[in-house]
């Protein structure tokens, strides 16, 4: 395996309200990870994923998801790197390619990326672990056999990667900058096309965006002026809508979600922008696979507000912006999807636990006991399948 040289953790300055280091109390209303929940289907039809993000050596966490939508912990798998023990400020950091058979996952302590094999059961095989090409991995996305990882240490810059048979090799002159110097970039991801990849950078209010040619190599950035303050975590619909949250520097009830299309050209034009959540630090987001509904957890307010998307249009699901309430000491992070997308999974770092719901054919949240509580404090990133 190819190991990058031991660095010093650099630290960055992130949003406080979008931090994963909530120490908040845990409930006991949903089991703990080493505990079946007592209600769970007994059939393992898919898995949830997290990592431990430890200063110490970073793992990935696997829960079985059952045909109910409840979760139980099913191993501990280690990367090889080291996490930093705190708060990312990202959203992506780990993930499953097309198949859901390969996991790539950040260490950004040790400013490397590792590659797992996800057997049909959920066991991991770790496959390889490679520099990251810079330091402070925080976000990794794959397409197509390709993967970027976006650096927030030092300057910043996205750095790509071949995957084949789960091993990674550079590919040369991939390594692109960010659009400047402490920029606070959140999250990196490929479009549905595998043609395009943006940054949110929080602290310049831009999306930068990079052509991926068929040689895997970036080009760019190009910059878009989001249409709300602190774009923080997206994700694109099937059909290549780009949907953003706006945490508004985590300014009261002040928080936002846009849509965007593509221009083909590196730059996107608003569909609908800034529609309030009317809660606070909306800071990720997740959409069903049939593109209908989009999701964005408010971490200060501990709740999570959906939207219906029509044409790219988005239009609040509740008056009041709260579509579910976890908790106000809850600080919901990331959230992901299973792939059948009946089931939505928020990390909360409050809580130190992974809240479950059921998604109903009108886009409301049912929330469902099964969820798994007892996640180490700087637990990070969360994927599905």
């Amino acid at each position: 395996m190819r190991i990058a040289p031991s660095l010093s953790v650099l630290c960055v300055a992130l949003l406080s309200a979008c931090s994963m280091d909530s120490t908040g109390p845990k409930t006991s209303s949903i089991s703990s990870p080493n505990t079946a929940s007592s209600d769970r289907s007994s059939q393992s039809v898919g898995q949830v994923f997290t990592m431990s993000n430890a200063a110490a050596g970073n793992s990935v966490l696997v829960f079985a998801r059952g045909a109910d939508g409840s979760l139980h912990a099913s191993g501990t798998f280690a990367t090889g790197g080291a996490g930093t023990g705190g708060g990312l400020g990202n959203q992506g950091g780990l993930s499953l390619d097309e198949s859901g058979n390969t996991l790539v996952v950040v260490n950004a302590g040790s400013n490397e990326i590792s590659a797992f094999r996800v057997d049909e059961g959920g066991s991991l095989e770790l496959t390889d672990r490679i520099g990251s090409g810079g330091s402070m991995p925080i976000s990794v996305t794959t397409s197509h056999g390709v993967v970027y990882v976006l650096n927030a240490g030092g300057t910043g810059n996205i750095s790509g990667f071949h995957l084949d048979h789960g091993k990674l090799s550079a590919i040369s002159n991939s390594t692109r900058p960010l659009s400047g110097g402490a920029v606070g970039p959140a999250e990196i991801s490929f479009d549905p096309s595998g043609q395009w990849l943006v940054v949110t950078e929080k602290n310049t209010n831009r999306l930068s965006t990079y052509a991926v040619g068929t040689d895997g190599v970036a080009s760019g950035p190009t910059t878009t002026a989001a249409s709300g303050v602190t774009p923080f975590g997206f994700a694109f619909t099937q059909s290549g809508t780009l949907i953003v949250s706006e945490a508004f520097g985590g300014a009261p009830n002040a928080s936002a979600v846009s849509s965007y299309v593509n221009n083909n050209n590196g730059t996107w034009n608003i569909i609908t922008g800034s529609a309030p959540t009317t809660e606070t630090s909306a800071c990720w987001i997740a959409i069903t696979q049939n593109g209908r509904f989009a999701y964005t957890t408010n971490a200060a307010s501990g709740t999570i507000t959906g939207y219906a998307v029509n044409g790219g249009a988005l239009t609040r699901l509740n008056a009041d912006g709260v579509t579910a309430n976890i908790g106000a000491t809850a600080s919901p992070t990331e959230m992901a999807l299973s792939r059948n997308s009946q089931f939505l999974y928020a990390l909360s770092g409050g809580l130190h636990a992974i809240v479950a719901y059921a998604v109903s054919s009108d886009g409301s949240l049912t929330p469902i006991s099964g969820g798994v509580t007892g996640l180490p404090g700087a637990a990070n990133g969360l994927a599905a399948r």
